[in-house]
């Protein structure tokens, strides 16, 4: 994919051009597999031996929610190239849905294939509790905007992207095996993407469960949309880091989620290694 075709409506075919050529001149080889790290989730990225700060990448837009390191992380996983958002951006700061899609797309720009999304949401459904992982097995697309506002680039994606299949079946399945090979519980369910930046109300709640919803947070979507728009791959994973309003037995906090976070690394480190194998074995050339 040219990377003129995959970033040119996030930020311009200049910006994007020089963003590449930061990333290159770091010099870890092109990757096949890329991954964006949540809130709280950092500590993969820093298994990988290059990092690449957001301030040295042209174009790149700076994260201000804690927990986001702001890196690009450089490295292999078991002979597997891997380029990974140490952090990612937010509607909810009050950047454009084109702004907060601009890490994904130059990972795509960069040869990814696959990119796996990692994100803490706030547990939904019946038996959740803070810890557990959920691959995402599909979203609702409630932030009231998407990425692909506005004239559509042919050379990109279509006008009308399907997204019946927006989380990719086999990469699914590679998670699960990964899964079970690491002995870590992975539930399913559908995740609810919102603005924010406001928790969700207990009535929000309940609306969200009746329309389906298992977990829900504020970002992701956007990324998945033009992920599949530009013919990437997907996979996502929520961490469960807190329960949701109406659920939750104490008011809602974001040190909540980190603490979380950080008492899942292990497992959580481990699972997302394990699936990054198997998923570059699945898009290998």
């Amino acid at each position: 994919m040219q990377f003129e075709s995959a970033a040119r409506s996030g930020g311009g075919v200049a910006a994007a051009a020089a963003a590449v050529a930061a990333v290159d001149d770091a010099g870890a080889r092109r990757p096949t597999v890329g991954v964006v790290l949540g809130s709280g989730l950092g500590a993969f990225g820093d298994t990988l031996a290059r990092k690449v700060p957001y301030a040295e990448i042209p174009g790149m837009p700076q994260s201000t929610v804690q927990g986001h390191a702001g890196n690009l992380c450089l490295g292999d996983v078991e002979g597997v190239a891997v380029a990974c958002l140490q952090g990612r951006v937010h509607l909810y700061e009050g950047h454009g849905p084109e702004t907060v899609v601009f890490g994904v797309r130059l990972l795509a720009a960069l040869g990814c294939r696959a990119v796996l999304l990692t994100n803490a949401a706030g547990g939904i459904a019946e038996g959740f509790a803070p810890g557990d992982l959920m691959l995402i097995v599909d979203h609702l697309n409630l932030t009231g905007t998407s990425p692909l506002l506005g004239p559509n680039d042919a050379t990109v994606g279509p006008r009308f992207p399907d997204m019946s299949r927006a989380y990719d079946a086999a990469l699914c399945e590679r998670a699960r095996v990964a899964a079970r090979a690491r002995g870590v519980a992975l539930r399913e369910g559908v995740y609810a993407g919102m603005l924010g930046p406001a928790y969700e109300t207990p009535a929000e709640i309940r609306m969200l469960r009746t329309l389906g919803a298992d977990a829900v947070g504020m970002s992701t979507v956007p990324e998945v949309l033009a992920l599949r728009h530009a013919g990437v791959r997907v996979g996502a994973i929520s961490c469960i880091t807190n329960l949701a309003a109406g659920i939750s037995k104490t008011p809602l906090d974001h040190a909540e989620v980190e603490a979380t976070a950080r008492r899942t690394r292990d497992a959580f480190v481990g699972l997302l290694g394990a699936w990054i194998v198997g998923v570059g074995a699945e898009v290998a050339p």
